[in-house]
């Protein structure tokens, strides 16, 4: 029992240095190797007293790794399917959430480059920011400044 609880042990470690992982997904990801549910929990538990396993560390990774493609409600998405304390996830989103025009700008300014000519295209790009999970003010604000830089130029 002791040596299956140091390969589980030895399985998490070998995760977590590969990147952060959230509590939720290790559990996932080591519950086919532990006898039992018990002896998966006190491995977590363990970890996370330990310093090993982070909730925040993960947000933030996460967030940081996300953030130059893809929008605050696609980042905030994916933090709920980790079943993230909102109390973990809410500083973190509220950081994006000061940022997300220049991200949209950034996403829209490697994809296209140009504002559209007309209604058809505009509607393209908007989707695209969409589908990243950018929030409809930021879309817009984006459509709108390039708009106005485009008639500078």
């Amino acid at each position: 029992m002791v040596r299956a609880a140091l390969s589980l042990r030895g399985r998490a470690l070998r995760l977590l240095t590969q990147r952060e992982q959230s509590r939720q997904e290790l559990n996932r990801k080591l519950a086919p190797h532990a006898e039992s549910p018990d002896q998966l929990d006190s491995v977590l538990d363990r970890l996370q007293q330990e310093g090993w396993l982070s909730e925040e560390r993960f947000a933030e990774s996460l967030a940081r790794r996300r953030s130059a493609r893809f929008g605050l409600r696609r980042i905030e998405q994916e933090l709920q399917t980790h079943r993230l304390d909102p109390l973990v996830s809410a500083p973190i989103l509220a950081t994006l959430r000061t940022t997300e025009r220049e991200r949209a700008l950034d996403a829209w300014m490697r994809r296209f480059g140009v504002a559209a000519q007309d209604p058809t295209e505009r509607a393209r790009q908007q989707r695209f920011l969409a589908q990243r999970g950018f929030t409809s003010d930021a879309i817009q604000w984006v459509i709108r400044h390039k708009g106005g830089l485009h008639e500078d130029a």
